[in-house]
């Protein structure tokens, strides 16, 4: 797919700075930028990343580098122990509209959820809030050794947590999900989550199993959610996706049978739907149906069919 990395938090170009993460006196020589982000939703001025120039909240966290940008490093910092104002019920829902703020912050400045922003942003500061919301949420979750259960500390400017206990270094993970634009003819597959709100679908997706090819997890999924079998599969675009943790891996899965039958407990709907009725759903029309987030590969995917541009 010649148009894969313009996906959302795709193709920002951001130097990561490896580098830097071996050599703490390299490091320490750069000036700083910080990026504060609480429970995950980055600082923000308007709809753009507000970055703070030097380090910042230093008594919060552990300071992580996301990357090396105009000479300086920028460094990621959780912050989520501050008392904001503006929590409410809709903050951390499905979509949370919620913005919060802090007396010591910059005027101007608050926490948005990044899924409320993302298409909003520059591709280098979706790529920059992705990377800080996917390592700082590793270490939120990963404290403590999975081989002797001893506290870990961090290292590596962020990128590792080494054990005292045992020696083992852990690194930060991405679980590969797998994500399928399913067609028959004229036809696309969707599937709605019993999580979401009524009226929400979007393309089918779950998680690779150890010792499976990305084709063969699209064929398991498909069939176990929805009993549709598979035939060809392609690979078409990936796109990192900071929620908690994954790589979703889009792909295209020609069914060779078109008969549903769901289990419940992976999935509350399915359905086919023709090109035309899709095109309702994205401008808005379809009676029941709303499109898939805007942003997320689902919605790229399925746009990218509509209009032809899949090869």
């Amino acid at each position: 797919m010649k148009i894969a990395e313009t996906v959302t938090f795709g193709g920002g170009g951001l130097d990561r700075a490896e580098d830097l993460r071996r050599h703490p006196e390299l490091l320490a020589e750069l000036p700083v930028r910080t990026l504060l982000l609480w429970r995950g939703k980055p600082l923000v001025r308007g709809d753009a990343l507000h970055v703070i120039d030097g380090p910042a909240m230093t008594d919060h966290g552990h300071p992580v580098l996301v990357g090396k940008i105009d000479g300086h490093a920028l460094m990621a910092r959780d912050v989520s122990g501050l008392a904001v104002d503006g929590v409410d019920e809709e903050t951390g829902a499905f979509r949370d509209p919620t913005r919060q703020t802090h007396p010591d912050l910059p005027d101007g400045t608050e926490f948005a959820e990044l899924r409320q922003l993302m298409t909003q942003l520059t591709p280098i500061e979706a790529e920059i809030g992705a990377t800080a919301k996917g390592v700082l949420e590793w270490h939120r979750t990963h404290g403590f050794c999975a081989n002797c259960g001893t506290a870990t500390q961090p290292g590596k400017a962020g990128w590792m947590r080494g054990c005292a206990g045992c020696g083992r270094m852990h690194f930060p993970r991405t679980d590969p999900v797998v994500i399928m634009l399913v067609t028959r003819g004229n036809r696309v597959l969707l599937g709605r989550s019993p999580a979401w709100p009524e009226g929400f679908f979007s393309c089918l997706a779950g998680f690779m199993e150890p010792g499976e090819t990305m084709e063969a997890a699209v064929r398991r999924e498909v069939w176990e959610e929805t009993g549709v079998h598979i035939g060809r599969v392609g690979y078409l675009a990936s796109q990192p996706w900071p929620f908690p943790g994954s790589l979703m891996l889009g792909a295209h899965g020609e069914a060779t049978s078109d008969a549903i039958e769901i289990d419940p407990e992976e999935i509350a709907e399915a359905i086919w739907l023709e090109k035309e009725e899709l095109m309702d759903v994205f401008a808005g029309t379809h009676p029941r149906i709303t499109p898939a987030r805007e942003g997320a590969i689902a919605h790229f995917l399925l746009r990218n069919w509509l209009a032809d541009r899949l090869d």
